[in-house]
Order: structure tokens, then sequence, then C-alpha cells
């Protein structure tokens, strides 16, 4: 079943973003007179096709990763003399610019719909309370304590956990203050400065919250184990759903988080479990496995334990108006855009790490877990996808977008177009980065898995 719901859910992902992109160019090209001859939706073999009566070819192409718009151009063929007037190159550089520029703006006009449509349906978002503090930690080196409820972060404010998430993200590989405000359990509020020295630079895996010596407040969890992957460590080792685990290494296991956090610090290594089975103790040499690469690697057991329900007081809806959600879906898309531009720039500076980077294996990942999970939450993911492909699009790189707005651009202040020859050289380069990133992502995709 999951299966199907990557394999739907990226179809249907691509298909929406890449349509909407395309047809942004589309759209602005017939309001400045440009005759379309082809508005293609995926690449190679045709599958679907059919005409207007305007000329215009409508495609739904075998490979759906990507399209395009073909446009009347001097530059790709001879053109008639009674159409010239509808040629691209023939259209002043303004509207050549509104043209090229149209397709990532539909992105974020996407993306601000589908965060609008998200702030009206609302969601239930855990309130971010701490739950314990590592001794000797940056937290607790500020004063951070068990209990205190974190409402704004660098002066921003949130209200659950993936907000403290976000907005930590945006201070990765950085230098300076970080201000957390919290207030207590009798309401009492105070601020508290935490010093970052190139906080995660260069971290593969980063866990901004973990790194800071927070743990999120979590109901108990007993560690009776309820499921067991197959292909696991814990499988392996003989453990079964409904063995409770009572010592680690000998140390004491009341609660599971006890487990996950010192399974964490024991990649591939071998840990003694004291067990209770069928009211029988025995002990199981379990060698654990790891996921991650390098220094962000981490232990992994393979179980899991059932889930129990959150006490109410500990959620919280979160809901907008019509005109609220808009004016949160716009702010949300800036907010996105803005730190998905930083990353990149922290990436080419060595602040992030490039196996950051993600390509089409953990795209359909994520889109078959996001439409797995539900409506909000896939909406969510497109909404993420199509801030991406905006921002990657504006990215002054020829053969993309904002490579093409590059030229225009320096047409307009010139007074005269950018030379073929220069031009030329500008779409190989551009070629060669596209396609060193693309697979570098693909790397990092396989060494996920």
């Amino acid at each position: 079943m999951s299966a199907l719901y990557m394999l739907v859910g990226t179809l249907v992902a691509l298909g929406v973003l890449v349509t909407f992109h395309e047809f942004g160019h589309f759209w602005v090209a017939r309001r400045c007179g440009v005759k379309v001859l082809r508005f293609s939706v995926g690449f190679g073999t045709p599958l679907l096709r059919w005409a207007d009566k305007q000329g215009t070819e409508y495609v739904v192409a075998a490979i759906p990763l990507g399209g395009y718009v073909k446009m009347l151009d001097e530059r790709e063929a001879e053109v008639p003399a009674e159409e010239l007037q509808q040629a691209f190159n023939r259209k002043p550089v303004g509207q050549r610019i509104a043209i090229v520029a149209a397709g990532p703006i539909a992105n974020f006009l996407l993306a601000i719909v589908f965060f609008w449509f998200i702030a009206m349906l609302g969601s239930e978002q855990v309130r971010p309370v701490i739950g314990a503090v590592e001794a000797g930690s940056m937290a607790a080196g500020a004063g951070l304590a068990a209990g205190q409820e974190i409402i704004e972060v660098d002066g921003e404010p949130v209200t659950g956990w993936s907000g403290v998430n976000m907005e930590l993200v945006r201070r990765l590989g950085e230098t300076g203050n970080l201000q957390i405000r919290v207030n207590d359990q009798d309401g009492n509020g105070s601020v508290h400065q935490l010093a970052l020295v190139g906080w995660l630079k260069g971290s593969d895996e980063p866990d901004p919250v973990r790194s800071l010596g927070i743990r999120p407040w979590r109901p108990a969890l007993e560690p009776v184990l309820a499921e067991v992957d197959p292909a696991g460590p814990a499988h392996a080792a003989g453990l079964k759903s409904g063995d409770r685990l009572l010592t680690l290494d000998g140390a004491a296991l009341a609660d599971w988080q006890q487990v996950v956090d010192a399974v964490r610090q024991r990649a591939d290594k071998q840990v003694m479990l004291q067990v209770e089975r069928d009211g029988h103790s025995l002990e199981v040499p379990v060698t654990l496995a790891s996921k991650g690469e390098g220094a962000a690697a981490t232990g992994y057991l393979g179980a899991g334990v059932a889930p129990v329900a959150w006490p109410a007081d500990m959620l919280r809806e979160v809901r907008y108006g019509p005109l609220d959600g808009l004016v949160e879906g716009a702010r949300r898309t800036w907010e996105m855009s803005v730190l998905t531009l930083d990353s990149l720039k922290k990436m080419l500076f060595g602040e992030l790490s490039v196996k950051n980077l993600s390509g089409p294996i953990t795209i359909a990942k994520v889109a078959g877990a996001s439409a797995q999970s539900g409506l909000g939450d896939f909406l969510n993911f497109l909404a993420y996808l199509s801030i991406s492909l905006g921002v990657l699009n504006l990215l002054p790189i020829p053969v993309l977008d904002g490579g093409h707005l590059l030229f225009y651009l320096i047409e307009w202040v010139r007074g005269r177009p950018v030379s073929d020859r220069v031009q030329g050289w500008g779409v190989q380069i551009g070629i060669s980065l596209v396609v060193g990133v693309m697979l570098l992502a693909l790397i990092n995709d396989l060494g996920r898995l």
C-alpha cells in the first residue's frame, strides 16, 4: 500500500506543480501576443495530445519529470512573415522577462494557495514544552529547564515544535546569540541567550532541538515492544512483540525514551538487554545497526512501542479565518522562500552539508508518506516543493528561468542582447551545473537508502 501511495503521490505532486509552472509561462505568453506551439506536461513519447483553435498542441508525455512550453521563435525555426509579430524573440524585452518570470511566480502563488487552505483547515499542534534538559548542554547553560514552554525563538512566535524547529533551522551553521523566550508553569516569562559558534556547521543530518540539549515533553511510554522490524537487529536477536525491556547494559529502563537515548549513542555496538517475557526474565544480546553516516550515525534497534493518547492540555488547535489564512499563507511562502535561498547559500559556503540535498527518490518517499498521512500533510508537502521549484528556477543559471532572466536583464540595461556566443557558453556551463547537482542529489538519495 505504501508503494501505491508513493507512486500516486509523486505523480500528483509532479503533475500539479509542473502543470502550474508551465501554465504561468503559457498564460502570460498568450497575454503578450506570443503564439504557443506546444504545452507539454512530461517528456518523451506523448500519451495524450489535442489542439485548440489557436493552433496550440497540448501533450501529456510518458516521463513525468518536467514539462515545457514551446513558443514561436525565429531562433528555433523559420517563421512565416505573417506570424513574425507573434514570435517570442520579436517581443520587447520587458514582455520576455514577464513570460519567463511567470513560471516561478506561478509556483509561489500556488504555495500561497496551499498554505492558505492548510491555515483554514487547521492543525493540531503539540505545545513546545521542554521535557528535560541535558546536563552540561547549551540549554542547561542558558538556564532552560523542564516544564518551560517555548513561546518565541529569535523574536518569532511559535505555537508548536514544528515552528521551533523551523526557526532553529534558520540558524544552522551560524555564530551568534540565539534567543529563546519561555513561560514557566506559573505563566512567568523569561528570555534565555544561547551562544552559537558555527552551530552544527557541515552536519549531515542536523537535529537542532536535540543538539541544544532540549528533550521535548512526551507522554510516558512503557518500554513494551509492540512492533519489531523483520529486517532489524531486534528481530535478529529474537526479540518479540510483547517483550518488556527491563535493563540495557545494566541500566534500568522505566520509559521508552530511555531506550531511544541509549540506543542512539551505541551505533554498531553490542548491548545486553534484560527482557521480561511471559513472566520470565531473560538476557538477550543485541548487535545494534546504525543510521546515518560519520559523526551523524546513530544506533538503530528496529523496534517500537504502542502510541498513547496525548493529554488534552498539551495540544492546541491552530486555525485561521479566510483573510487571516491568506496572510498566513503569504507569510509562510515568503519565509520558506528565504529559508530555501539561505540554505543554498550556506551549502555553497560550507555552512551546511551538501548531503542535505535531496533528489527524486527522497521526493517520492516524502510524497508517499505525506499522502498517506492525510490531506493537510500532502498539501504542506506540495507547498514546500512548489517553493523549492520556484526558487531553484530563479537561480541565475543558464538553461533555468533565472538564467534567461539574467540575459534579458543585461539586454534591458545595455540596450542590446547578449551575443549568441556568450549565451551558448552560458548554456553549456548551466547544463554542467544542473547535471552535477542532480547527480549529487541522486547519490545522497542512494546513500539514505
